[in-house]
């Protein structure tokens, strides 16, 4: 008789369990995953800038950012330095975003660095400042497990000079994740980063395995005189790509702008060899499963 209580209660626990997973999802909307996540080559990870507009007006809090993508069936987040930006050094909060991602289960990818100054800044004195304002991130990627912040490459000048200054400012910053093995990614970010012939040439100036690229399906806009093609351009920057950073929308050579293939554009990324997360930086926190979908949907086309 004792056992059989027991069996019942035992049987009543998974009910409420499952029960409770049930309206969990339904709260956010139906997780499904066309791939299994651990049969697909490529995985989707959130990009933080997605939910920019929830962030600043305070609906969403940055500590809540990896149950968010968990809540919708990501489960790896690519941070944005500027959702806590004076904390950096702050060893107790970083620990709570640590924390709170391992509880979940979701991988703290990357942090996306922005507002240190520019690492091709054409003063010594500024660059040399720019490197030493981003090193701080470097110690939180290392925290929080990311295996790699993301930087900008703004300069001024020739494109040559450029080069030059924008390569002396990563090779420094490179150099200084070495010990902690976090690589120094750029991505095409507007200016002459956008342009992947430029960027390119400054990652092979470079010259170092920590150093690379995180190309940027929809950030091919170089100014508004010029734009460079968005599918050769993350051709060009796949070889030395440690992430990658899905749009909706893409650019042509002369300025024109359109709506992504898919399935063409995940299929240039896997043909480069390249095994690892791909970002959703479109949509919106409204759009998440449907942004989610259609990228596992597009991978399961292109692998089948």
């Amino acid at each position: 008789m004792k056992n059989q209580k027991n069996s019942m209660i035992s049987t009543r626990r998974q009910f409420l369990v499952q029960s409770s997973l049930g309206a969990a999802a339904l709260a956010v909307g139906r997780v499904t995953h066309a791939v299994p996540a651990e049969a697909s080559p490529l995985k989707v990870s959130l990009a933080e800038w997605t939910l920019v507009r929830d962030l600043r007006n305070g609906k969403i809090d940055h500590l809540d950012f990896a149950k968010i993508a968990s809540d919708h069936g990501i489960l790896a987040v690519e941070y944005v330095n500027q959702f806590f930006m004076d904390k950096a050094k702050d060893t107790a909060y970083l620990g709570e975003m640590k924390r709170r991602a391992a509880d979940l289960g979701v991988t703290s990818v990357l942090i996306m660095c922005d507002r240190e100054g520019d690492l091709g800044d054409s003063n010594l004195t500024k660059r040399l400042k720019t490197v030493d304002n981003h090193r701080k991130w470097i110690d939180a990627a290392t925290v929080l497990g990311c295996h790699s912040i993301r930087v900008n490459a703004r300069s001024t000048g020739t494109w040559s000079e450029q080069v030059k200054l924008a390569a002396d400012g990563l090779g420094r910053l490179t150099e200084f994740g070495v010990g902690q093995g976090i690589n120094v990614i750029v991505e095409n970010h507007g200016g002459l980063s956008s342009n992947a012939d430029w960027l390119a040439e400054v990652i092979s100036t470079v010259d170092h395995p920590l150093c690379g690229t995180l190309p940027d399906t929809g950030n091919f806009k170089v100014n508004d005189s010029e734009s460079y093609d968005s599918y050769r351009g993350v051709r060009k920057l796949m070889k030395w790509a440690k992430g990658v950073s899905i749009k909706d929308r893409v650019w042509d050579d002369r300025l024109g702008a359109s709506e992504m293939d898919f399935e063409r554009m995940l299929k240039i990324v896997l043909d480069a060899g390249y095994r690892g997360y791909c970002g959703i930086e479109f949509g919106g926190f409204a759009g998440l499963n449907q942004s989610r979908t259609r990228i596992e949907r597009a991978i399961e086309v292109i692998t089948s």
